[in-house]
């Protein structure tokens, strides 16, 4: 018990201080876990931390990370969720306009298979409204003449 514990506190330093603390936002930090996902959407793979630790424990510290990700996004003032999807995406490489339309296709896919519905109709909702402001904001936006 107290081997198993170790190596899961082990793997979720290791995830956080090399993989996530790097990414500057919780939008950033929950397409990568997303992108963790194999053939299936409910098994995480990471190949380098799996060498170390073993697939299946690597497995189930990826999926509670991206369920924590997911909830600390939705628990955020919707304020901060906006400010934080517009770094994300000025983050990306192209125009905003061009990184609205994929966060528009992209964004359910980083959705941890194992959240709530309820959860996930918050984050479509709060997600569409936003991408929605940041249009209209980009939309506004004048060059100097």
């Amino acid at each position: 018990m107290l081997d198993h514990f170790q190596t899961t506190q082990q793997i979720l330093f290791d995830l956080t201080a090399n993989y996530l603390e790097p990414l500057s936002t919780a939008y950033s930090r929950l397409e990568y876990l997303a992108s963790l996902r194999g053939e299936t959407p409910e098994k995480y793979v990471h190949e380098k931390l799996a060498s170390l630790y073993g697939a299946d424990a690597v497995h189930q510290v990826i999926s509670q990370c991206h369920q924590e990700v997911f909830e600390r996004l939705l628990e955020m003032p919707l304020k901060m969720q906006g400010e934080e999807l517009r770094e994300y995406l000025l983050s990306l490489p192209g125009t905003l306009g061009e990184n609205v339309v994929f966060c528009q296709r992209a964004c359910e896919k980083w959705i941890p298979p194992q959240a709530p519905k309820y959860l996930k109709e918050l984050y479509c909702s709060n997600l569409r409204v936003l991408l929605e402001l940041l249009q209209d904001d980009k939309s506004k936006v004048r060059p100097n003449n």
